[in-house]
């Protein structure tokens, strides 16, 4: 019981537990007879790959009848993919998705319907029978018909075959006899018919062309390749030519021909110009099926380029290329690139007439064309004509087969594929322009080389039993059928009076084990032949099972499959199908036996697990096997990934939600643009997501999520768009020149995904700022062309930036550059100022015009000046740079200034006037009758009389004050003597001094300040600053050595302020939201030191320390108390404290102790039996007293302790002399710890303690310590 392996593929629904070699048939697309070899190809789902040569090798009644099968297999799969996607819940976001989403989730890849119609065709294959069985020979690998070969190798000629026993081969050449031993370079490969020609040591492989045949034989029979037409390849060379230039008007047609060498195979032919350039082609210019290189019309720029035709050969992979054409085009008009290659209407303003279409291939308006069912049909049509002509293709009576046709090479060619008889019939192209059309009709013939309709199959009968072997074709014209038995004309054969022959069919009644032999069928006409090898063995065979026993089936839930039983027998057994050991045959509802023997079920349910048995029977005996069949959850993607847009650089994440059977393995991996997808360092892949960070243009596409388990897949698609900033335009033009503007047209690059908003235009000219761009003028980003403004004389250069939501492009290359003529100014420079930079000069400064106002060469500046009171004459002088000092000046004088441009062109409009001053000196006077009043501690109020402005010798800019700190009241206080300043701007008689500090001597001196510095000083002020509060305590500590008592500490303000007269010191208890009564300390100001006594252990305190002068206390500082180690418990501590179950546990606790101290004291009274021995390692004497237990008898009636320790409260012993250690108790380190930490060993005493005390009784137990010996 095998089945095609699948595995991994769309739908895929089993998977069969065997080994590989036994189902390697079924996987290479063969199968067994129904009558004989049932082999599974299981129809998992709608079906699998059939290449073009199975399709073509297959009956089309057949093929047609597979076919609909298939469809209807998917028709069912499909409708249950639809019940189940209705059932599946919807998750938020995961609505239902657009149509090719859903196509792609349901639709199987196109390789899955071509197995499944294999695995149909291969119900009605040949015959196979065991190896191990006699059989005649079978042809199992051949070369092809036309056998082309590479003159450099040796020549290969395939033959193999099968059978019982090994066959023998030899061959044909020509119809002849080919003897291999005779020839030294053709040797044939053991246990093979391939025959190896072999020229290492010289020889021409065209002595060996012609038409070989093999033929594998056994004493059974013979069987025959197909004939074999070996030919060699051939690249013949071009022949030598001088070409002399194509001279051609322009506008009208040329065709420049290739006429290629022949070549075998037929060289594949294509343009380039000498320089290896590939010739660009388009609907004018393109290239002809036959090579040739077609022009509609030609134009003039066809002349900057050659045309030389190429032919590439197969099997030598050499290109051989042609002398190279030149075109003279013939013009009108002079050839400019600039004012015409974009015009409108080209042609007419070149002065090329306008004519009707015309064709050049084919001539004429009627032909015909015969092509070859199966093969492709390429018709084409190729008009000159000018303007360029269209071409469009009709069916005379229909329409085009959309399925099979395809335009080509500008819609110049159509091509049908695999052209059947229907595709016969008229078709015809039209080539139209705007002065007219034009119709050529092509009849196309349909004939047909043989194909088979019924092909003839290997035949196994028992003795006795009746066969018939048919050989049924088709073609056009009708082919002829000849039989053949073992190689020869049936007719030359031995009679047999148990075969017939009737035309197509040969009937074999009451055969016997005489009639095996291998018969061939040879069907031909015109256009070509088939050839069929086909044997009848007869055999008596008991049935056999040939698969491995007990096979394991695993296959998805609601899909369709077939179970198969590979068995053999002669004469035909019957097969039969049991589940689980029950004895109803298995056939109808779900279940369907086909003829071989093959169990389908056409929908699997979780009720159909389990073991099945399959039974051959025939006259000779009967065999069985079992197969189990496991049924698995389908793999599903619940939760699919969204399409997104997003934005370059950004984060993405991909959802891949899977739902599968848990014991299959799920693999989940994605593919990009359909190919799989690299995971690199910015991708990280997760079992339900993939996230892309960083995201770059290049991650634009489809994804697509692959889930896959061992028998079947999902997979779900979306697409992320990137948003990215815009390619630059490109092609730059300046069109409609004028003096002042100038048209500039782009072509926009791609938007990538986000539309362009605005177009920025900038400039860039090389006289003032060479190489630096200006921005000019900015355009929406609908369009591409804009009129710019511009200034004269300025050569400019242009380029354009596009601009998205994301960003901005790359700018574009630069335009050509365009000069403006010149002008006088419109304009003169801003401004512009005079200010002096010393006492005695005036500088006039101004900002100098750019290149967009310059206007012409040689650009300056006339500077015109004079003191304004005086009204003088105008002071004049020509700069070209943007400054000018004035020499020689009044202290502070006012003067109009005006500057004006001029070029080479002439001047510009007359300037505006502006004032400026000459230079500043310092004042000369100083502010009189200061007054200081002070208004706080720490602020005091001036008052001045001005100065007079003839002192001032420029613009007062500010009254200043200058004071400092001389020494403060407080002794041995040192102080900063830095210096300071208030400002007082304007012509002001008052200002305020602050952030003085408190208790201090000060000085203080006033100066009149102007644009070049300060005047004199006034003469020194002194005042004194009053007592004020002082600044906090520093470093202020609070430490809890213990839970009940607080230290506080700090240190002396860092500014007092006055003479401190103390401390005060504020606090309270809290615990949680509970505050406890503010309690208020005051000290000395020499104490730095506190201790509060903790009221109970459990609560916290906040401390605010502050210090007093006679003013009043100052800046306070605040800090808390620690928390205790345990705050949480000991918060509720005084709550748990007064509940009434905490007394009664309390309560209960203590009665518990009392009961345990009695039973201790009564159990010390009564003694207790111990094993003693004494200090010094003594054997016990017969003497002892000694219970039968071995244990001593004692009681310690004295209750003492050990002389020299005392019971502390707690009930351990402690040594009165503190400093004894272990030491003091053992000398030989003997003893040692248990594991509970108790001393084990030898308890000595100090020698001297010995003498004095004897042995006295062992440690004395107390009540306490009887409670932890009882622990």
């Amino acid at each position: 019981m095998r089945r095609l392996a699948a595995i991994g593929a769309a739908g895929d629904a089993g998977e069969v537990a065997v080994p590989a070699a036994h189902g390697a048939d079924c996987a290479q697309g063969r199968s067994p007879s129904p009558c004989r070899l049932i082999d599974i190809c299981a129809a998992w789902d709608t079906g699998v790959f059939l290449s073009a040569a199975d399709w073509e090798g297959a009956p089309s009644g057949v093929a047609r009848r597979r076919l609909n099968e298939a469809e209807r297999l998917s028709s069912v799969r499909e409708a249950e993919l639809e019940r189940l996607e209705a059932a599946r819940p919807r998750w938020p976001g995961s609505g239902e998705r657009d149509p090719v989403l859903r196509m792609a989730r349901l639709q199987p890849p196109p390789w899955v319907h071509a197995v499944l119609l294999l695995c149909f065709l291969g119900l009605g294959g040949a015959i196979q029978i065991p190896m191990d069985l006699s059989q005649p020979p079978t042809i199992t690998k051949q070369s092809v018909k036309d056998h082309i070969v590479d003159p450099r190798d040796n020549i290969l000629i395939e033959c193999e075959a099968k059978g019982n026993p090994a066959p023998s081969f030899h061959w044909t050449r020509n119809s002849r006899f080919f003897n291999v031993a005779k020839d030294p370079r053709v040797s044939m490969r053991r246990r093979s018919g391939t025959l190896v020609i072999d020229f290492r040591s010289g020889g021409r492989p065209e002595e060996y062309e012609g038409e070989y045949q093999c033929f594998a034989r056994n004493k059974f029979g013979t069987a025959l390749s197909n004939r074999i037409r070996l030919q060699v390849s051939k690249s013949p060379l071009w022949p030598k030519e001088s070409l002399d230039p194509v001279v051609v008007q322009e506008g009208a047609p040329l065709t420049l021909q290739c006429n290629p060498p022949p070549g075998l195979p037929s060289p594949v032919i294509f343009w380039m110009s000498s320089s290896m350039e590939p010739i660009t082609q388009d609907k004018r210019v393109s290239q002809g099926h036959n090579g040739d290189l077609y022009f509609s019309n030609v134009m003039v720029q066809d002349m900057q380029t050659d045309y030389s035709c190429n032919a590439r050969f197969h099997f030598t992979h050499t290109i051989q290329q042609k002398n190279p054409f030149t075109l003279k085009v013939l013009t009108n008009h002079p050839y400019n690139d600039s004012s015409l290659r974009n015009h409108p209407d080209m042609y007419s303003a070149r002065g090329v007439a306008e004519r009707t279409p015309s064709f050049m291939y084919p001539q004429g308006t009627v032909s015909s064309q015969m092509v070859l069912r199966g093969t492709d049909l390429l018709l084409e049509c190729i008009a000159s004509g000018v303007p360029t002509p269209d071409i469009a293709w009709y069916k005379k009576g229909g329409d085009l087969p959309s399925d099979k046709a395809k335009f080509e090479n500008f819609n110049k060619a159509l091509r049908i594929t695999n052209v059947s008889e229907e595709d016969s019939g008229e078709y015809f192209c039209l080539a139209s322009n705007k002065m007219g059309s034009i119709r050529h009709t092509i009849s196309v013939r349909v004939k047909a080389a043989p194909y088979w309709l019924d092909e003839p199959k290997n035949l196994i009968l028992a003795p006795g039993e009746d066969g018939r072997l048919v050989c049924r074709a088709s073609g056009n014209p009708k082919p002829t059928v000849q039989w053949m038995v073992n190689g020869e004309p049936l007719q030359s054969a031995p009679p047999n009076p148990n075969r017939e022959v009737a035309g197509d069919t040969i009937i074999f009644r009451d055969t016997q084990i005489s009639s095996r032999a291998v018969y061939q069928c040879n069907t031909s006409n015109e256009h070509g032949y088939l050839l069929a090898n086909a044997f009848v063995s007869v055999l008596d065979v008991p049935p056999r099972m040939l698969s491995p026993r007990n096979q394991l089936i695993r296959v998805i839930l609601y899909n369709r499959t077939r179970l198969d039983c590979p068995f053999f027998g002669s004469p035909i057994p019957t097969l039969r199908w049991f589940k689980n050991g029950q004895g109803s045959n298995l056939d109808g509802g779900n279940y369907h036996v086909y003829e071989n023997g093959s169990l389908e079920i056409k929908m699997i349910r979780k009720e159909d697990q389990g073991i099945y048995t399959c039974v051959a029977t025939n006259i000779l005996g009967k065999a069985e096997n079992q197969v189990r069949l496991e049924v698995k959850d389908p793999t599903r993607i619940y939760r699919m990934p969204e399409d997104q847009i997003v934005k370059r650089g950004t984060t993405v994440q991909l959802e891949c939600r899977v739902k599968h059977d848990p014991s299959l393995k799920l693999t989940v991996s994605w593919l990009k643009d359909d190919e799989p997808l690299y995971i690199g360092n910015r991708m990280k892949k997760e079992d339900d997501s993939l996230t892309i960070f960083g995201v770059a243009e290049r991650d634009q596409g489809s994804y697509t999520c692959f889930a896959s388990t061992e028998l079947d897949q999902d997979l779900a698609k979306a697409y992320l768009t990137v948003l990215g900033r815009p390619d630059r335009p490109r092609d730059l033009e300046l069109t409609d020149l004028a003096e002042r503007s100038v048209r500039l047209t782009w072509i926009p690059g791609d938007d990538n995904n986000s539309p362009i908003t605005d177009y920025v235009v900038q400039f860039e000219e090389d006289q003032f700022q060479p190489g630096v761009w200006h921005d000019h003028s900015k355009f929406p980003g609908s369009v591409n062309s804009a009129v710019l403004r511009l200034s004269p004389y300025v050569n400019y250069q242009f380029r354009v930036i596009a601009v998205n939501e994301v960003g901005s492009s790359h700018p574009s290359l630069p335009s050509e550059r365009y000069r403006t003529s010149g002008a006088p100014p419109e304009s003169n420079p801003g401004d512009v100022r005079g200010e002096g930079t010393r006492k005695n000069n005036m500088e006039i400064t101004w900002t100098p015009m750019n290149a967009t106002s310059a206007f012409g060469p040689n650009l300056r500046y006339i500077v015109k000046w004079r003191r304004r009171e005086a009204r003088e004459t105008w002071n004049n002088v020509t700069v070209w740079g943007s400054r000018y000092v004035v020499g020689q000046t009044p202290v502070y004088v006012p003067y109009e200034i005006r500057v004006q441009a001029e070029n080479d062109f002439g001047k510009g409009p007359e300037p505006d006037t502006v004032i400026g001053y000459s230079g500043e000196d310092y004042p000369r006077a100083a502010p009189t009758d200061v007054k200081i009043r002070v208004l706080n501690s720490t602020a005091i109020s001036l008052q001045w009389n001005r100065v007079y402005s003839d002192t001032v010798q420029g613009q007062l800019r500010e009254y200043r004050a200058y004071y400092w700190r001389e020494s403060s009241l407080l002794k041995n206080l040192w102080v900063s003597q830095k210096r300071q300043q208030a400002s007082f701007p304007g012509d002001r008689l008052r200002g305020v001094v602050s952030r003085l500090f408190p208790y201090s001597n000060y000085k203080l001196e006033m100066v009149v300040v102007n644009g070049r510095g300060d005047g004199p000083r006034t003469e020194t002020k002194e005042f004194t600053t009053p007592e004020g509060v002082p600044s906090a305590p520093r470093r202020f500590r609070v430490r809890q050595p213990n839970l009940e008592i607080i230290n506080l500490e700090w240190d002396h303000p860092e500014h007092p302020n006055g003479i401190l007269i103390g401390y005060s010191l504020r606090y309270m208890a809290f615990n949680g939201t509970k505050v406890g009564k503010q309690i208020v300390e005051n000290f000395s100001p020499n104490q730095t030191k506190f201790t509060v006594q903790r009221a109970d252990p459990v609560s916290r305190y906040r401390f605010t320390l502050s210090a007093r002068t006679q003013v009043g206390s100052g800046e306070a500082v605040t800090e808390e108390s620690p928390a205790p180690p345990n705050e949480a418990y000991t918060n509720n501590q005084a709550d748990i404290a007064t509940q009434g179950w905490f007394i009664g546990l309390m309560c209960a606790i203590a009665l518990l102790v009392l009961i345990l101290l009695i039973v201790c004291f009564i159990k010390r009274s009564r003694g207790g039996k111990y094993p003693v021995r004494e200090k010094k390692d003594v054997p016990l004497g017969p003497e002892d007293p000694k219970e039968e237990d071995g244990s001593f008898d004692y009681s310690d009636e004295d209750n003492k302790p050990l002389q020299g320790s005392q019971t502390s409260l707690d009930g351990t012993i402690k040594q009165q002399e503190s400093d004894d250690s272990l030491v003091d108790y053992g000398e030989g380190g003997e003893g040692q710890f248990n594991e509970d930490g108790s001393f084990i060993g030898q308890y000595t005493v100090k020698k001297d303690k010995e003498e004095t005390e004897g042995n006295e009784s062992s440690e004395a137990t107390s009540p306490v310590n009887a409670i932890y010996s009882l622990a």
